[in-house]
């Protein structure tokens, strides 16, 4: 398998509050809802980096595509991690995200390998770091 991952989907159980968080509260770019003509089809789709997409799907129309039983949420079952250039940036994200509605479960601080990061939860649970290592700065695109 080759490293490229295109597309990172997290289901939610609130499609229209999610695109409201992600595109108004945190400033994602993308086109909306689109798919609602096919029933399990609603999805929306976020720019991120270059060709790379964070999609929005109905956790039971992920279950119905799989071909699984909807589960139970876990907010320790992944995290995303918002790679940023420095502690200022950290902090602004994190007050951003609160702002947007997120749950702050772990403020910024020092970390013990000499970063900076913080954690919180979008209004679906799922759990973001937001982080400044000194040793994995992103690459900005233009």
């Amino acid at each position: 398998m080759k490293p490229r991952i295109t597309v990172i989907t997290i289901g939610v159980d609130d499609l229209e509050g999610a695109v409201r968080f992600y595109r108004d509260g945190l400033g994602l770019t993308g086109e909306g809802i689109i798919g609602k003509e096919f029933e399990y089809g609603a999805v929306a789709f976020f720019d991120l980096e270059a060709g790379l997409k964070l999609a929005l799907w109905p956790r039971n129309s992920i279950a119905h595509d799989a071909g699984l039983p909807l589960a139970e949420r876990s907010a320790t079952e992944f995290t995303l991690g918002h790679n940023v250039s420095s502690r200022a940036e950290v902090d602004a994200v994190m007050k951003q995200a609160q702002e947007a509605g997120a749950v702050v479960v772990k403020p910024a601080q020092d970390t013990f390998w000499g970063g900076y990061a913080g954690y919180f939860q979008d209004p679906e649970g799922h759990l973001w770091e937001v982080v400044w290592n000194p040793q994995l700065l992103p690459t900005e695109v233009a």
